[in-house]
């Protein structure tokens, strides 16, 4: 037996069977229940079985918009000629939401675990992936996600998830590097927290160290290991960018904590998902970790006005105070920014020690092309393009919230013998099912909830108070949803097209609770469903609040609110009503408008 090396130096091994060393990996399989990228027991969600990678299936998707003279993300990745088999953990979050379709790009064949495979099937890569349902804490599910696995890509962790989130990050860890032994896999990727040197890890924040904990199991495990050691990721949607955008942009003059002034090494979304690409092709003794880093060094402070000259803003003052702690900037930041306080705070703990790259070796496995790692003024106007443009593919906010609940709606209406509160609302409207769907798809975020905004800036408030995420989200599309979007403090649990949206509550609660949106074609008075049209009332509205409560406080909760309903719920029904109509009204105008045009543009030539 060889002796190991527990550091960041290659180690050694002999290819083995266990590893398939010489395992060719071809093309050939069929996409469906036969190819190697459909696991047996591959989910079948509301959306019907879960889709499976075909060899000829098209690859997509970069990061930012490629401009001429830069290559997609991918790009610059060696290749051996041959697809991989790869799984992807987090495929829900902000990093595995981008490196899925870029190792589809990259000619590689995509298997996704997910704890919740339905929030994964609106995805633009969604026919071309396969999806098991399962969890990285789960050996039996893990172990079937493995079969015929190539390369392992570890992209999840517990954050926020307790006090016990070190333990719940180690047990999962060792799992999936002993499942990933058993079924032969060749190598696992982490993305990891770029650690400061010289620091004992015990001095490190809780969730670095336990990133750094994550990092070393992979290391001394049995399978070859690619871990990747990264600071401050800059790209649209991503809670360090998020963070640093709206503080930024919403204070002019900022008293900040010391943690400004300490130096740190960001790198772009789009250079992290290149390494992640070309780690899948390292050569097999290669079992090391390796530090990513753009080729600028900065301080917050710096990377503040960075931003603020890409954004075209004026000069921040900026005053550094000492007494600020993590905890407090947490709460600081959660008031300013989207971002709520168990995500900020483990962010801002980072930034106490400087972060910066102590080696660059990852370019001899993985080159940069020309122009590449890219700077941070090039990523924040790349990503500040992408937010104005209203195109981001994923956020921060992506994954789920730590803590909110993530129930199904129950389709048995008693909930098992449990108490279940519903508020109906339901109201004709005198426009078309499409001019009401199109209302429906684009509430929440700047449209808002059309009723009483100050009693739903009032809940976000208490929410953000709590350390919930308040309202401050957003949308990631202003028009258009799918299954797992947030959209304030709710996330989009079902989406009917044209027809029904589900959204589950993410703000603290004392129970579960869902809203429902619905458009259907009702029979007008003296019609067929089958003859309505715009502008006959032939389309009915149907809301639906539903609230399963926790104990004495969840039932006392709804009962104190539900004197509220009526202007609520109620003034959402009819305004949401109101809205389609007046759009219906608006459009049929632009239309004669054009009508009438083209008629006398006619006229005019005959």
């Amino acid at each position: 037996m060889t002796a190991r090396h527990t550091g960041d130096t290659p180690r050694t091994r002999g290819a083995t069977a266990d590893h398939g060393g010489d395992r060719a990996v071809t093309s050939s399989a069929p996409a469906g229940s036969g190819s190697p990228a459909a696991a047996p027991g591959a989910s079948r969600t509301a959306a019907g079985p879960a889709r499976s990678t075909g060899a000829d299936i098209p690859a997509g998707g970069t990061d930012e918009p490629a401009a001429p003279d830069e290559q997609p993300a991918a790009d610059g990745a060696p290749s051996t000629g041959h697809p991989l088999r790869c799984l992807v953990t987090g495929a829900s979050g902000y990093i595995g939401g981008r490196l899925v379709p870029e190792l589809l790009r990259a000619g590689h064949r995509v298997r996704c675990l997910a704890r919740s495979p339905e929030r994964l099937r609106d995805q633009d890569w969604a026919d071309s992936a396969a999806v098991v349902r399962g969890d990285v804490t789960d050996p039996d599910s893990t172990a079937e996600a493995m079969r015929d696995i190539d390369v392992a890509y570890y992209l999840v962790h517990a954050l926020g998830s307790g006090d016990s989130f070190e333990e719940t990050d180690r047990r999962a860890a060792r799992n999936f590097a002993d499942r990933a032994h058993a079924a032969g896999v060749r190598r696992i990727v982490y993305l990891g927290g770029l650690t400061p040197e010289g620091v004992p890890e015990r001095d490190l924040s809780p969730h670095l160290r336990s990133r750094a904990e994550v990092g070393r199991i992979f290391l001394e495990g049995p399978v070859q290991a690619t871990v990747l050691r990264a600071a401050v990721i800059i790209g649209s949607g991503s809670a360090s960018f998020e963070m640093l955008r709206y503080l930024t942009e919403r204070l002019p003059v900022m008293i900040t904590p010391s943690w400004v002034s300490t130096r740190t090494q960001p790198v772009a979304v789009r250079d992290v998902l290149r390494y992640l690409v070309g780690s899948a092709d390292m050569p097999p003794e290669v079992n090391r970790g390796f530090d990513i880093g753009g080729p600028d060094v900065v301080t917050y402070a710096e990377m503040m006005q960075r931003y603020a000259a890409v954004a075209r803003l004026p000069r921040r003052v900026i005053l550094p105070v000492p007494v600020l702690t993590p905890r407090l900037s947490s709460h600081w930041i959660g008031v300013v920014t989207p971002v709520p306080p168990t995500i900020a705070r483990p962010l801002t703990e980072s930034l106490r020690h400087e972060v910066v790259c102590r080696e660059h070796d990852i370019t001899d496995h993985v080159p940069d092309p020309p122009g590449a790692p890219i700077g941070i003024d090039r990523a924040l106007t790349l990503a500040l393009r992408r937010v104005r443009d209203a195109d981001v593919a994923t956020r921060w906010s992506s994954a789920s919230v730590p803590g909110a609940p993530s129930d199904p709606l129950p389709t048995d209406p008693d909930w098992s013998g449990g108490s279940l509160y519903t508020d109906r609302r339901t109201q004709r409207v005198d426009a078309s099912p499409e001019a009401l769907w199109r209302v429906i798809e684009g509430i929440g975020g700047d449209n808002g909830w059309y009723s009483f905004p100050l009693a739903w800036a009032v809940r976000g408030g208490l929410d953000r108070l709590m350390g919930g995420v308040g309202l401050r989200r957003g949308r990631r599309d202003a028009q258009r949803l799918r299954v797992g979007d947030t959209l304030d403090f709710w996330r989009v649990e079902e989406i009917e097209p044209g027809r029904l949206l589900r959204l589950r509550a993410e703000m603290r609660l004392p129970g579960l609770a869902w809203l429902e949106l619905r458009a259907d074609t009702a029979e007008p008075d003296g019609q067929s469903a089958g003859d309505a049209s715009p502008g006959t009332g032939a389309t009915e509205y149907s809301q639906r609040a539903l609230f399963h409560p926790h104990g004495l406080l969840g039932h006392l909760y709804w009962w104190s609110i539900s004197p509220f309903h009526a202007v609520v719920f109620g003034g959402m029904a009819r305004n949401i009503a109101r809205a389609a109509e007046h759009r219906a009204r608006n459009e049929e105008a632009t239309e004669q408008s054009r009508t009438t045009q083209a008629t006398a543009v006619g006229v005019d030539r005959g």
